[in-house]
C-alpha cells in the first residue's frame, strides 16, 4: 500500500511516498527537464562529493500517479528527521551555510535553488544535508535568485532574533511555516542591527520594500523579475550572505543545566559505575537507534554511540544542546545528533491541516530510550505523574535505560527547596509499580556512593 507524505502536496514537481515502509519520491513530468539537467550537469554528482545532498538511486517502483510521474527515486534512509526550531543555534548556522554552499556549486553548473526553506535540511553524518532533490532549476541568465526571500525568512530572520534578542525566538518558525515575515522580524530586533550592513539590506531595508510593493498590490518578486541580474551578482550575493552568517556568534550565558555536571553530587567513582552500568545495559539491548532524553552535554549519549547506529540526543536547554554539538563536531563524531526539545511540549503537527509537517513523536524512530537524571524534572518540576511518563516512553521505544533518584537526593531537594513538598508518591515502590504496566524490568543496579537505582526495562 502506498501512503504520500503529507507535507509534499505543495510541490508540483512531484512528492515523497512510502511503500511497505520504503520512502520514495515521485519525480513529476512537468520536472523532467531540470531533473535531466541536474544529473547531466554533473551538479548532482558533486553535491553527493561534498555531502551536501541525500543520495539516491533511480528505480521501478510503481507510481501513484501513474500519469504525470517520469521517474522514480528512493533516497538514502534518514533515521529520524528534526525541524529547524529543534536545532541549536550552531546547528541553525550550519544549515544556512551549506544552503548558500549549495546554491553557489549549482550557479557553476548553470542551476539555482528554487527553494531555500529550513525544513529541507537535515543532519546526517554530523553535517546538514539538503534532503530536497527537487530543489533546483535550470539558472536563467539575469533572473535573480527567485529563493532569496525564504532564504531570509528561514534562516537569516530566525538567526539575527536569536543573536540579538533571545534564543526562545528560534520557535518562532513553529508559527511561521513559510519563515519569519522580514517586517516582524525587522519591528523586533534592537536599533543597534541598523549599525551593521547585513541586517540593514537583508532583513529593514528588504522588509521595507516588501511593504512598499505589498500597499501597491506587487509582490517584491514581480518587481524584481523586471530587473536583470548578472550571475556574477548572485555570486555577490551570496559571498555576502555567507560572510555575515559565518560571523554571527551567540553569546549565551550560563543555564541552570548547561553545566550540570559540574555541580553535580556524584564523586568521581560514582559516575564512572553509572557509565559502566549504561554501558552493560547497552551491550545487553545491543540497540540500533537511541534517544537520549536530557542528554545535558551529551556524555551518555556518546556512551550509547559506541553500541548504535544512530543516537538522538535531546535536552531542553539550548546551551548544553549548543556544548554537545560543538564537542561533537571537535571530537568529529557523527552518529550523534543533538537536539533542543521539551518532552512536556514536543512540538506539534503543523501546517496545513496539522499535518503538513508532523509532531515530533511522530517522525523520531528508536528502539531504545535513555533517560537519566530526568524522573525528579519530570515528576517533580512538571508534576507529570510516573504512569503518564512510562507509558510516554513505551510509546517512543521497546528498551528503556532509566534512572530513579529518591527524595534524598541532592538535586531532588534542591528541586522541592522552593516549592511545597505535595509528592507523597515520590518513591521507589511508586515509581516501580508505574513502570510495571508498560515495562518488564530486566535488571536494577543502584550506583556505588549514591542512592540512585539505574533500570533496564522492556516494554511490554
Amino acid at each position: 500500500m502506498k501512503q504520500i507524505e503529507q507535507g509534499s502536496f505543495r510541490d508540483p514537481s512531484g512528492f515523497i511516498y512510502y511503500q511497505d515502509d520504503v520512502l520514495y519520491r515521485q519525480i513529476n513530468c512537468s520536472y523532467k527537464e531540470n531533473y535531466d539537467e541536474f544529473i547531466s550537469s554533473g551538479l548532482y554528482e558533486k553535491l553527493v562529493d561534498d555531502a551536501l545532498i541525500v543520495k539516491h538511486t533511480e528505480c521501478d517502483s510503481s507510481a501513484p500517479d501513474d500519469q504525470n510521474v517520469y521517474k522514480i527515486i528512493q533516497p538514502e534512509y534518514i533515521p529520524s528527521i528534526l525541524y529547524p526550531f529543534e536545532w541549536c543555534f550552531s546547528q541553525y548556522r550550519d544549515a544556512a551555510i551549506a544552503t548558500l554552499r549549495i546554491q553557489r556549486i549549482a550557479l557553476e553548473h548553470n542551476m539555482s535553488l528554487k527553494d531555500a526553506s529550513a525544513f529541507n535540511i537535515q543532519f546526517m553524518n554530523g553535517a546538514p544535508l539538503l534532503i530536497d532533490t527537487l530543489s533546483f532549476e535550470k539558472y536563467e541568465e539575469g533572473k535573480p535568485w527567485v529563493a532569496y526571500k525564504q532564504f531570509c525568512q528561514h534562516f537569516l530572520a530566525p538567526l539575527y532574533l536569536i543573536k540579538y534578542i533571545d534564543v526562545g525566538y528560534g520557535q518562532l518558525m513553529k508559527q511561521y511555516v513559510d519563515g519569519v515575515p522580514l517586517t516582524f522580524a525587522s519591528k523586533l530586533l534592537p536599533r543597534r542591527t541598523w549599525l551593521s550592513i547585513a541586517p540593514v539590506f537583508h532583513i529593514h531595508i528588504h522588509a521595507r520594500m516588501q511593504s512598499k510593493y505589498a500597499d501597491r498590490g506587487v509582490e517584491v518578486n514581480t518587481f524584481l523579475k523586471q530587473k536583470t541580474f548578472s550571475k556574477n551578482a548572485i555570486f555577490g550575493l551570496i559571498d555576502q550572505l555567507e560572510s555575515a552568517i559565518i560571523r554571527l556568534k551567540w553569546k549565551h550565558g550560563a543555564t541552570e543545566w548547561g553545566d550540570y555536571y559540574i555541580h553535580t553530587n556524584y564523586s568521581e567513582q560514582s559516575f564512572q559505575h553509572k557509565k559502566d552500568i549504561c554501558d552493560d545495559s547497552l551491550v545487553s539491548i545491543q540497540p540500533t537507534a537511541v534517544i537520549d532524553i536530557g542528554a545535558n552535554e551529551g556524555t551518555f549519549s556518546r556512551i550509547a554511540a559506541e553500541h548504535a547506529k544512530f543516537v538522538l540526543s535531546a535536552d531542553i536547554d539550548p546551551v548544553a544542546v549548543e556544548l554537545n554539538y560543538f564537542t561533537l563536531r571537535k571530537d568529529g563524531q557523527k552518529n550523534v545528533l543533538p537536539l533542543l526539545i521539551d518532552l512536556t511540549n514536543p512540538s506539534p503537527g503543523i501546517g496545513w491541516a496539522n499535518t503538513e509537517r508532523r509532531s515530533f513523536l511522530e517522525r523520531i524512530n528508536v528502539d531504545t530510550v535513555m533517560a537519566l537524571a530526568l524522573i525528579h524534572h519530570l515528576s517533580i518540576s512538571n508534576n507529570i505523574p510516573f504512569g503518564k511518563i512510562a507509558h510516554l516512553f513505551s510509546l517512543l521505544g521497546r528498551n528503556l535505560i532509566i534512572e530513579f533518584i529518591p527524595k534524598s537526593d541532592s538535586q531532588v531537594q534542591k528541586l522541592l527547596s522552593t516549592r511545597e513538598d505535595i509528592f507523597y508518591d515520590y518513591n521507589q515502590e511508586s515509581f516501580e509499580s508505574a513502570f510495571l504496566r508498560f515495562f518488564s524490568i530486566e535488571e536494577k543496579k543502584k550506583i556505588v556512593g549514591s542512592e540512585r537505582i539505574l533500570y533496564r526495562m522492556k516494554a511490554l
